[in-house]
């Protein structure tokens, strides 16, 4: 591997050379620079079960932007514009990377996951006022559809409607029976009308393949000229109560971080390489890491059913998709790759392998040793948003990668720790290895959040004439540059005003021989303010005792105050669409137990509570009791907790 970055002084030295005065202003620009590396290279390969990975679909690089620039134009027909939004809610399909950058070409894209409820769905679309709406045809086996169709009524701002058919990526003689299958289902759900009976009539519904098969491909129609400050993208982040966050991204965030990661990879990322995408295509990981970068660089990317990881079979036959496609790099996450290590590679020639890309969240120090010594496989553990177009910092491909660290900052992108006053005000940057906010600045950051009071507090004012943004994270900078997560604000567990990082917990659980995923969390205690618990999901066949998993941690933490008070074993750890462990949902399991408990010592019996979030109240108890005569002494015993209680 040549080029790319060993130490911070890399960094430097590609800074010291400056931007290029001829980079894209644009992501549709940045896409034509690396298919003209070699128009006949292969630019996407996709198989929809894995039982057919050997024989994958392939667009090279022409057909590839041919198909781009032809949805871009279908837009266009539409009357889509600059400032206009197309949403799409898809799963991972070729079409879902038409629509992302043939969508940024005509106007702005906003990426929808398809795995939220219907009510949830036509919120963001609402929000982001799109005016197109992508999304899948019905097809049998597959609900989609029916979330997005009654939700089509309250979507104020669509106008059109643009099917992708799931039977179009069937091939060879059963193409005509899944063509057969998809009108038989539409049938039912709608009757002889089609699926036109569903849908209001302000809404004109258009099928993606027949619209985008009548464009041109030589050219945009709109004969746009992209500047760098034109919105590009709207992705929703962060939060799980008030209004959704949709974050603004501008065609210059995405070009400079795809430039920065460029830069960072050298040739690790570039023509003759193969990237694995099996991360959903609504999030900027995948649609960045294992898409505008590698499309940009003239690499090569798999796309592994359109349930990716998740797909039936893909991870148990992962390292056999490996060695099939010469696969160079792939993008996860901490549980995909608790996932891999269950899974013996039995033999197989991984050797093309060069490193696994790990973000999200924190790698426990235990998971990253374990895989790296069965697998030989190096993992480059990183750290990004999706305020920072993606990528903010990760592990040298050529250097040293420290375990624990999310790595070097990217080229053009500042980074680093400061101290801020009780009002969120800027005091000082941290000293090496002192713990403080981690800040960012550069082209790559994002132009706000739709809903104006949002930004509040975002931004950070240091007198040095840059706009840094508050990440939110806790962090430190060793002496050598690699920046180190130390916790999350919202995320710290506060005892009797002492903060305990959730780390401090899981890491060592991590270490437990049958723990397979471990997350640490407060419960609401009326004397301490709250009390660390922990939830653990045991591997596959193992078995463990809370007692002895209790023994296990009072050896391994250094504080008595970071013990636990219980250890849960659960089944399965509630995770994100990107297999995130998402925390929110063992707050509100351990808030509605305190809560009984509360309630129950007050006299207050056979009440029932649960935790729900509100758009402008944040978590509320939702309170149901046995006797009315009891609300009195119920408010009054959940009284000296910070919920709004309903009764």
């Amino acid at each position: 591997m040549k080029g790319g970055v060993a130490t911070e002084a890399d960094v430097l030295a590609i800074e010291g050379k400056g931007v290029p005065a001829d980079l894209p202003t644009g992501t549709y620009d940045m896409i034509l620079r690396g298919a003209a590396i070699d128009p006949k290279a292969p630019a996407l390969s996709f198989f929809l079960q894995v039982e057919g990975h050997a024989a994958p679909e392939t667009w090279n690089y022409a057909e590839f932007v041919r198909d781009i620039t032809r949805t871009a134009n279908m837009f266009h027909r539409l009357g889509v514009g600059k400032e206009t939004v197309v949403a799409y809610v898809l799963p991972n399909l070729p079409e879902t990377h038409f629509v992302i950058w043939g969508g940024e070409a005509a106007g702005i894209v906003c990426a929808i996951n398809p795995l939220l409820e219907g009510r949830a769905i036509a919120e963001l679309l609402n929000a982001a006022k799109a005016t197109v709406l992508v999304t899948l045809a019905p097809f049998p086996g597959v609900d989609l559809w029916q979330k997005i169709q009654p939700i089509l009524a309250d979507c104020w701002s669509i106008k059109h409607l643009v099917l992708v058919n799931l039977a179009d990526r069937v091939r060879g003689p059963r193409h005509l029976g899944a063509r057969f299958l998809q009108w038989r289902e539409s049938r039912r759900l709608h009757g002889s009308a089609g699926i036109g009976a569903g849908v209001p009539d302000t809404i004109r519904i258009c099928d993606f393949r027949r619209a985008m098969g009548r464009e041109r491909a030589d050219r945009l129609e709109s004969r746009r000229k992209i500047e760098s400050g034109d919105l590009s993208s709207f992705f929703c982040t962060g939060g799980t109560t008030g209004l959704p966050k949709i974050a603004m991204r501008q065609h210059g965030n995405e070009v400079a971080n795809a430039w920065g990661a460029g830069q960072f990879l050298g040739d690790g990322m570039g023509p003759g390489k193969t990237v694995f995408c099996g991360l959903p295509l609504f999030h900027v990981n995948a649609a960045m890491v294992t898409g505008l970068i590698p499309f940009w660089r003239g690499a090569h990317v798999l796309l592994g059913t359109p349930q990716g990881y998740r797909g039936k079979g893909v991870i148990d036959r992962f390292w056999e998709i490996v060695e099939r496609h010469r696969i160079n790099l792939f993008s996860g996450v901490p549980t995909l790759y608790a996932a891999l290590l269950d899974r013996p590679l039995a033999g197989r020639d991984v050797s093309s392998l060069e490193f696994g890309v790990c973000g999200a969240a924190p790698l426990p120090a235990e998971l990253f040793r374990s895989f790296e010594e069965r697998t030989k496989i190096r993992i480059l553990e990183g750290y990004g948003l999706t305020e920072g177009a993606c990528i903010s910092s990760i592990n040298p491909p050529q250097g040293e990668r420290r375990i624990g660290s999310i790595g070097l900052r990217l080229p053009g992108q500042d980074m680093k720790t400061v101290v801020l006053d009780e009002e969120g005000r800027y005091v000082r940057d941290c000293t090496s290895d002192e713990v403080g906010i981690v800040a960012i600045s550069g082209p790559n950051l994002f132009a706000g959040y739709s809903q104006t009071d949002q930004n509040k507090a975002l931004w950070i004012e240091m007198g040095d004439g840059k706009r840094w943004l508050n990440t939110g994270d806790l962090g430190r900078r060793d002496a050598e540059g690699f920046f180190y997560l130390t916790g999350r604000k919202k995320d710290l567990i506060i005892r009797g005003g002492h903060n305990i990082d959730p780390a401090t917990i899981e890491e060592p659980l991590h270490q437990h021989p049958a723990i397979q995923l471990a997350a640490a969390v407060g419960r609401p205690d009326a004397h301490a303010g709250e009390l660390p618990i922990a939830y653990v999901q045991l591997k596959p066949g193992a078995a463990a005792e809370e007692r002895e998993m209790m023994e296990f941690l009072r050896c391994r933490i250094g504080e008595a105050a970071a013990l636990p008070k219980r250890i849960h074993v659960i089944d399965a750890m509630p995770l994100t669409a990107v297999g995130k462990i998402f925390k929110p949902d063992l707050r509100k399991r351990e808030i509605a137990d305190a809560m009984k408990s509360v309630l129950a010592a007050a006299g207050v019996e056979r009440a029932d509570v649960s935790v729900e979030d509100d758009k402008t109240k944040g978590l509320i108890l939702r309170l149901t009791l046995a006797d009315s005569g009891q609300e009195g002494p119920a408010r009054e015993a959940l009284g000296k907790f910070p919920f709004v209680v309903t009764v």
